[in-house]
C-alpha cells in the first residue's frame, strides 16, 4: 500500500471579491508533497504562492477542490504547520528563548520538556551565546534563525517559508540556505518555500514548482537532480537556471484581459 503523502492540493481554487471584482488568486492546482521532501515555488508577483502558502498554513480556506495534510482536510492552523515570514514575527518584548518555548510553553508542555527543547534548538541555530537577548540585539540574519527555531520547537513537520531570506544581504542568505538545508537534513522535516530567486530555488529544492498570473495557477515542477551541495558555479546548475529562468520568462508574456 502507498504511503500517504504529507501534503495534497487537489484542484484547490481561491477566489477573492475585490472592490466589486472577482480575482482568481489561485486556479485549479495540484500538488503532491511526500515527507521529508523540499520543495520550492517561483514566480512573479500575484501568481499564488502566498495564497498557496496561506491555505496549507490554515491561514486561508479553499474556494473549491481539497487540501489535505496526511489525507484529512485542512481546517486552519495547527503546531504541525509552521510558518516563517520575512519580517521574521518574532515577539519583541520576549528574549530568544523565551520566543522558542513560547510554543511548547503554550501547548501545556513540561518545564523540563521546554527547556530541553529550546536548548536544543538554540544550539541548533548556533545562538547559544544570544539565548537571553532580545530581538530587537539580534541582526536579522539571528532573527530569521531565531524563526525557524521556534517553529521547529513547536513540533512542525511541514515549515513553510514565504521569502524568508528576502530582506538579508547577499553573505547571510547564503549561510542561512546552507544553514537551512542542514536543519532540514538532520530533522526531516518537509519544507514549502516561496521564493523569487531562481538561483535559491535550483540550491534548495528537491522540486520546483512554477507558478504563474493572470489567474494564479501552476504551471511546470522540475525536479533538481544535482547532487548536494550544489555548486551554484557549475555548467549543470547554470543549464538548470536557463531552462527554468526560460519557462519563468514564457509564463510572464502580457495576456489579454
Amino acid at each position: 500500500m502507498a504511503e500517504i503523502p504529507i501534503l495534497e492540493i487537489k484542484s484547490v481554487s481561491k477566489r477573492f471579491t475585490l472592490q466589486g471584482q472577482v480575482i482568481d488568486a489561485l486556479r485549479d492546482a495540484n500538488l503532491t508533497v511526500a515527507k521529508g521532501e523540499f520543495i520550492c515555488l517561483i514566480g512573479a508577483s500575484g501568481c499564488g504562492k502566498s495564497t498557496l502558502l496561506r491555505i496549507v498554513a490554515g491561514f486561508e480556506g479553499v474556494t473549491s477542490g481539497e487540501a489535505l495534510m496526511w489525507g484529512k482536510p485542512i481546517e486552519g492552523p495547527a503546531p504541525d504547520r509552521g510558518m516563517v515570514f520575512q519580517d521574521y514575527g518574532l515577539f519583541p518584548w520576549l528574549t530568544v528563548k523565551d520566543n522558542i518555548a513560547f510554543g511548547p510553553k503554550s501547548r501545556g508542555r513540561p518545564a523540563g520538556e521546554v527547556s530541553a527543547t529550546v536548548d536544543r534548538f538554540v544550539d541548533m541555530i548556533g545562538l547559544g551565546k544570544f539565548a537571553n537577548v532580545w530581538p530587537h540585539q539580534l541582526s536579522g540574519g539571528m532573527k530569521q534563525r531565531v524563526a525557524i527555531a521556534r517553529v521547529l520547537a513547536n513540533d512542525a513537520e511541514m515549515v513553510l517559508m514565504d521569502e524568508p531570506f528576502g530582506a538579508l544581504d547577499a553573505m547571510t542568505r547564503e549561510r542561512l540556505q546552507d544553514e537551512l538545508l542542514d536543519i532540514w537534513q538532520r530533522t526531516g522535516l518537509t519544507v514549502l518555500f516561496v521564493t523569487h530567486s531562481i538561483e535559491e530555488a535550483i540550491f534548495l529544492a528537491d522540486r520546483v514548482v512554477v507558478m504563474e498570473p493572470g489567474p494564479g495557477r501552476i504551471a511546470s515542477e522540475v525536479r533538481i537532480e544535482l547532487p548536494r551541495p550544489r555548486d551554484v558555479s557549475s555548467p549543470e546548475f547554470n543549464d538548470v537556471r536557463r531552462m527554468l529562468g526560460a519557462r519563468l520568462h514564457s509564463h510572464h508574456a502580457p495576456k489579454a484581459a
